[in-house]
């Protein structure tokens, strides 16, 4: 009677422990369970406020908040060509509530090494815009053309606006550098300031797109001399290219948006897919019209990588050589 009584107590302790264990597992089951995503996703923005990273951001936020039902609070991380934000990005757990703007001018802080991460380090979800980026001046500058700019900058030193140091902007000025002009490059990380630089007279020449200063354009205030394409210009098919005055390297801006490496895979891929329904919208496509980008931009997320990869070997291919 004794032992039957014991293995009974002892069936019913094992029980308890296995219900126990059972009702501790639940919230872990259930977290893992729940539907993604299940609260706000963090918009960084490793760019200031009112620049064409901020306005892409805002407005390719806007139309996947009803797609994924959730808000995407816009998060503005300004400085150091961009890395600061997308720190801010890598910093944050890979957890698919973190999105980042990512853009080729903080590509190009990763040639040859020199950045602090590597690109195994993000995961695309796809690239939204292309544009070709030019030289412009304030509309009263003496330089009508190109040509006057090339000649003045082999006489004297010329400020130009960029975004920063180890960027295409630099990397195009450097070109032309190389080829006796005396071009100062001159960072500015807020992009309003860049904008105005040229306006204020804190820089001569503004390396920029068309489509982030197109009411500068708009409103006679500034004017395109060239720009480094291999094709021309939405709307000023009649400014010349770079390359026909014998400075061919032409690196496309692009604004492409990233996760952290590591988020779950289906996290990934639902960010990819609500990403790729807004790009390819009417609604999104003339945003590109009204951007003078690329009406071919969009690139989706099983390409991004590869069209990454492309581009920092471009730029790696024309960094400085080393002495």
């Amino acid at each position: 009677m004794q032992d039957t009584h014991s293995e009974v107590h002892s069936a019913t302790r094992r029980s308890l422990l296995l219900a126990g264990a059972a009702m501790a597992a639940a919230p872990s089951l259930s977290r893992a369970q729940e539907k993604y995503p299940s609260r706000p996703i963090d918009f960084i923005v490793p760019w200031g406020a009112g620049g064409g990273a901020d306005q892409l951001a805002r407005r390719i936020g806007k139309m996947l908040e009803p797609e994924l039902g959730v808000s995407l609070p816009i998060i503005n991380v300004s400085g150091a060509t961009g890395n600061t934000g997308t720190t801010k990005l890598l910093s944050a757990p890979a957890d698919g509530y973190s999105i980042c703007v990512f853009i080729a001018d903080t590509l190009g802080t990763l040639a040859g090494g020199k950045g602090r991460w590597k690109l195994s380090d993000i995961e695309p979800l796809g690239i939204l815009m292309q544009q070709s980026t030019g030289l412009f001046v304030k509309n009263d500058a003496k330089w009508k053309t190109f040509n006057d700019l090339l000649e003045d900058s082999k006489t004297q030193d010329l400020k130009v606006g960029i975004t920063g140091f180890g960027s295409p902007d630099e990397m195009m000025v450097r070109q032309m550098n190389d080829k006796g002009s005396k071009f100062r490059v001159v960072p500015f990380a807020a992009p309003g300031e860049r904008y105005t630089s040229i306006l204020g007279g804190h820089a001569d020449v503004l390396v920029e797109q068309a489509g982030d200063i197109r009411s500068f354009l708009r409103n006679k205030q500034m004017r395109p001399l060239v720009f480094f394409s291999d094709e021309p210009q939405t709307g000023y098919t009649d400014i010349p290219l770079a390359k026909d005055s014998g400075f061919p390297l032409a690196i496309n801006q692009f604004r492409s948006l990233i996760v952290r490496a590591g988020t779950d895979p289906k996290q990934v891929a639902t960010l990819a897919a609500a990403v790729e329904k807004a790009a390819r919208s009417d609604e999104y496509k003339e945003s590109l019209e009204e951007e003078l980008a690329s009406p071919n931009s969009f690139v989706p997320a099983s390409q991004a990588r590869a069209f990454l990869e492309r581009q920092l070997k471009l730029i790696e291919d024309n960094l400085p050589k080393k002495s």
